[in-house]
């Protein structure tokens, strides 16, 4: 397996030029921290190295060796990843983006974006555990008491305690409404009685206490959703001053064997096998879906996040093979020297959609998280309902269109290794394992759709999608205002791709008919992906033209200008073809019945 080494220059390329960091470090929240371009890259050079240090090299182990469970029912991780995670919140990363005064670094989600894409790329299944706490600990810092925050928080934020999510059962996966956890209400807290399944990191031996969040209903808890509440059920009870007390009734009964991610143990998780595990309320009774979902937004950005992480850490290993391997002439040539592969066109085609599409998937992602630290922190009220707007929709997009490029990108860089590519030992097959549970976790690529095509478009009428347009538009407007040949070309497929967004908005917003809706909503969402990608490719395409211009980082900067122009000419064009699919609706989609299937 190939070696992965962060790539930091793109990262402050993007976070500096494109997601505006200025705007961001003048919020006054982040006064004390000076952020600044200079702190960003400190930041990012010392992420790098553990990523690349640490992380990066144990991700081959944990494929092979995987985590296991023990006889006495507790997970050991693979060899090598209980000191990676204790180096991990040694540094402070775990807390990079939580407030100072619980125990954070209080730098903005910007900064924390780009280290989250290290450590996705370096290793997936070491990165997913501090991403469910991350999701774990935003839940209790929004609804949690003042009691539970002081109890839990200072801990998990550190990382020397970790958080899970506990949602799905077996009978309730996405439908969340048929969970049948019981919460037997008891004195100053409740006994949870049931099993959940699919939780990652579950159980591990990493740290001497892991706080559950699990979902479950009141005796007299109404039907459906409304009637799910939120619990805080620790691994190890917590006294009053902090010290852990006894053991709860919560245990791994067995870890699911998977086509990827072998070493991040997903658990069967069994509550009350014997008097009930204790748990405590967060927040009040049958408003635990809102709690669920502050949890699964942080998640579902994340694991966006992850479809970039392993599309890069893919092409940098399809890369350096193609440097590397010596096969054929040139085209046009009978004889002479052989060459690497990276001279042949279709090798240069397949590295260019990767290197292209993983670069708009950042500007998206890191522009995304520009617009939550806007939201959460602007001191005026009405701009942070404007960029929630903005983070709502954008949201789905991350999550659905870039884990589904991810897989595409992912399985390209088997096919520039070729026969290789399908043998273990050179890890392009484990990036195509470990890529393919993002489409599914934290909310189906079909849900991120459903929500997209189905409310977040149609609440407002479409407001927040003509606003987003309506910037593209500014954008393609800019453009004009810089000479060059490339820009031109850009400039007219960004214009083709706006037109596209606004007729495929257009048409479902007109549309009367549900099922037609939801039956192109995958497409309208991968339409929109396409569409932004280009958007930011062409806002790098202007920064790279103005600094080319002034003589600034010449190679840097037509790299980036020429992957602008290929990724308008051949990557935005699918959104011509998304198009006529979902202007055709769901008819021939809805047409069979179940019998002709």
């Amino acid at each position: 397996m190939t070696a992965y080494f962060a790539p930091t220059r793109d990262m402050q390329f993007v976070i500096n030029e494109l997601a505006g960091l200025s705007e961001v470090a003048a919020l006054p929240v982040f006064a004390e921290q000076e952020v600044s371009p200079e702190l960003v890259e400190a930041v990012l050079e010392e992420a790098a190295k553990l990523a690349a240090e640490v992380l990066a090299p144990l991700n081959r182990i944990g494929d092979i060796q995987g985590a296991h469970l023990n006889s006495q029912g507790g997970v050991v991780p693979a060899d090598g990843f209980a000191g990676a995670y204790q180096r991990f919140i040694d540094g402070g990363w775990n807390g990079l983006g939580s407030p100072v005064e619980q125990g954070g670094q209080g730098l903005p989600e910007l900064i924390n974006t780009a280290t989250q894409e290290m450590w996705n790329s370096a290793n997936m299944s070491f990165a997913l555990c501090p991403m469910l706490n991350n999701g774990a600990i935003e839940a209790i810092r929004q609804a949690g008491s003042a009691e539970q925050k002081a109890l839990y928080l200072p801990k998990m934020i550190s990382g020397e305690w970790t958080g899970t999510m506990n949602l799905t059962e077996s009978q309730a996966g996405s439908d969340l409404s048929a969970v049948r956890t019981r919460a037997v209400p008891e004195g100053d807290h409740y006994r949870l009685f049931g099993q959940k399944i699919f939780i990652t990191w579950g159980e591990h031996n990493m740290t001497p206490n892991t706080i559950h969040l699990v979902l479950a209903r009141t005796p007299d808890a109404p039907e459906g959703v409304k009637g799910i509440s939120l619990f805080i059920v620790p691994k190890f009870l917590v006294n009053p001053d902090g010290s852990l007390g006894a053991r709860n009734d919560v245990r791994a009964v067995s870890l699911e064997h998977k086509l990827g991610i072998h070493a991040s143990p997903t658990c069967v998780m069994a509550f009350g096998d014997q008097d009930g595990a204790t748990g405590y309320l967060v927040g009040e009774e049958n408003k635990g879906l809102a709690y669920m979902f502050i949890m699964m937004n942080e998640a579902r950005f994340k694991v966006g996040l992850q479809g970039l992480a392993i599309g890069e850490r893919a092409y940098q290993a399809a890369r350096e093979y193609a440097k590397d391997r010596i096969q054929g002439r040139p085209v046009g040539r009978k004889s002479g020297d052989r060459v690497a592969i990276i001279h042949h066109p279709d090798v240069r085609r397949m590295l260019m959609t990767m290197k292209a599409q993983n670069e708009a998937m950042r500007a998206l992602a890191y522009v995304t998280a520009r617009h939550m630290d806007l939201a959460r922190h602007h001191p005026d009220p009405a701009m942070r309902q404007t960029h929630q707007a903005r983070v709502d929709l954008l949201i789905p997009v991350v999550k659905g269109w870039e884990t589904e490029l991810g897989i595409d990108i992912a399985s390209l860089g088997v096919q520039v290794h070729g026969g290789m590519g399908f043998v273990e030992e050179t890890g392009a097959s484990q990036h195509l394992r470990d890529s393919r549970i993002a489409t599914i976790y934290e909310g189906t690529t079909g849900i991120q759709a459903a929500d997209l095509a189905g409310r977040k478009l149609s609440i407002d009428q479409g407001a927040a999608m003509r606003a987003l347009i309506a910037e593209i538009e500014a954008a393609a407007g800019d453009l004009t205002q810089v000479a060059g040949d490339d820009l031109a070309v850009i400039h007219e497929g960004l214009c083709e791709g706006i037109r596209v967004l606004i007729e495929a908005t257009d048409c479902l917003l007109a549309s009367r008919d549900p099922n037609a809706v939801m039956a192109v909503s995958v497409d309208y969402m991968m339409l929109v992906g396409y569409v932004c990608g280009g958007w930011q490719m062409a806002r790098a395409a202007q920064v790279a033209q103005t600094k080319l211009m002034t003589g600034q980082d010449p190679v840097f900067h037509e790299a980036k200008l020429i992957t602008a122009r290929f990724y308008m000419e051949h990557v935005l064009p699918r959104a011509g073809a998304l198009l006529r699919s979902v202007m055709r609706g769901g008819v021939s989609i809805m047409a069979l019945t179940e019998e002709q299937f």
